[in-house]
């Protein structure tokens, strides 16, 4: 089993588009995939058509046995989304309150990766959206993964936001036997216009071997997609987003190779 997490202190850089779309291509490749939203907000739970204020069972129920999780549990919660290969694990708005009880609790930050041990011949990929705060979910997202993928708007707010981010993965690295590498995405680039030449220039600069290549381009087609409710790969195999981060997948892979 492979474990990304799409992970960023900011919001609206492209995260959940990216475990989405990335899903979709190795789901496309034959590969048994899991998506794992563990945001509260629920973007990737709501993406395919399934509501995280009325789901009766979700990824919170995890978090419910005290960092002890029942053998059969896990399986119970994931869901089909249609597209072959790709399956589930739901997001409620109730992990919203995790926070307050994770303080009184110890063994909380291990959960996910507890839950994956469970898992771990049932899946090939698993590909983990983790909320833009820092508290037990994103902990969880990185104390299981072991490839970060971390989406940049190419814009100034959103560089600010990665030095964060970049801090938050330093003081992970020093509580994992090894630390966790990361490759960072710049996303929705618009090469017409200045500020995103600019940024992306400025992420190079700043950042080096750690930004990948290339980028993801602004394209409605994403966008489409997301309307529909399906991968992006099912929409349009040929559009400039899902090439993008075909060639993206293409470079995750390169170390396993």
């Amino acid at each position: 089993m492979h474990i990304w997490a799409v992970a960023n202190q900011k919001g609206g850089v492209g995260k959940t588009t990216s475990v989405v779309t990335l899903a979709g291509l190795l789901a496309d490749a034959g590969h048994r995939v899991l998506m794992i939203d563990l945001d509260p907000h629920g973007s990737l739970t709501s993406y395919f058509r399934f509501d995280p204020d009325s789901i009766e069972h979700s990824a919170y129920d995890l978090f419910l046995g005290n960092g002890k999780i029942q053998e059969s549990l896990p399986k119970e919660l994931i869901l089909e989304t249609g597209h072959p290969n790709l399956s589930l694990l739901p997001s409620s708005t109730a992990l919203a309150t995790l926070e307050r009880h994770a303080q009184a609790q110890g063994g909380m930050g291990l959960v996910i990766s507890k839950t994956l041990a469970i898992l771990w011949d049932d899946f090939d990929y698993v590909l983990i959206d983790s909320p833009p705060v820092l508290g037990v979910l994103m902990i969880n997202a990185l104390a299981a993964c072991q490839q970060l993928i971390i989406p940049v708007q190419t814009e100034f707010l959103a560089i600010k936001g990665l030095e964060r981010m970049v801090r938050t993965l330093t003081m992970i690295n020093r509580a994992r036997k090894r630390p966790v590498p990361y490759l960072i995405v710049p996303t929705l680039f618009d090469r017409r216009t200045q500020a995103s030449n600019k940024s992306l220039r400025s992420l190079k600069e700043a950042y080096d071997e750690a930004v990948w290549h290339s980028v993801i381009p602004i394209d409605t087609k994403l966008r489409d997609a997301s309307t529909a409710g399906i991968a992006p790969s099912a929409l349009d195999n040929n559009a400039r987003g899902v090439k993008a981060y075909t060639s993206l997948v293409t470079t995750l892979l390169e170390p396993m190779s």
